[in-house]
């Protein structure tokens, strides 16, 4: 199974469309437990969804949960520098590139929180590329991104 997060109606082949609202193929809310059981997802699209979502330990968590060991998610965020961060009023978490080191195996970020209680870290990832990239809205404002490719561990 592979699932495009955040979805709606932006449809990518051999992908099942996923978001809260219609006319996506599954409805789901992704800030509740995600509707799919441990390691059964081979690949994860997530574009412009995690910034809808607020807690950020709960997302990498349950993204982790349901990817299979060894598969990827490609996921991508607004961030800083970059006006498409703040401007949309559904957006209700900011992520940075730096934030995705929480979650990567074996950096110090993550290896130092992973056993605490507060902090509850589950997710073991590789981070496999991040790039940046940018463009100017039709108001001449530089939007800023960054695409994160993941590869699940377990």
């Amino acid at each position: 199974m592979k699932l495009n997060l955040g979805a709606c109606d932006r449809r990518e082949d051999g992908f099942l469309s996923v978001d809260i609202v219609p006319p996506a193929d599954v409805i789901a809310d992704l800030t509740k437990a995600w509707p799919w059981p441990d390691s059964s997802v081979a690949e994860v699209i997530a574009h412009d969804v995690f910034e809808h979502l607020p807690d950020k330990r709960h997302t990498m968590n349950e993204l982790w949960r349901v990817l299979a060991p060894g598969a990827i998610a490609t996921v991508t965020v607004p961030t800083l520098p970059g006006v498409g961060v703040c401007c949309d009023p559904t957006h209700v978490s900011l992520w940075s590139a730096g934030d995705f080191e929480y979650y990567e195996k074996g950096n110090y970020a993550r290896e130092r929180f992973r056993n605490s209680e507060y902090y509850a870290v589950k997710a073991d990832f590789r981070i496999v590329d991040a790039k940046p990239s940018h463009y100017v809205n039709r108001f001449g404002e530089t939007v800023t991104k960054w695409r994160f490719v993941l590869e699940c561990l377990k």
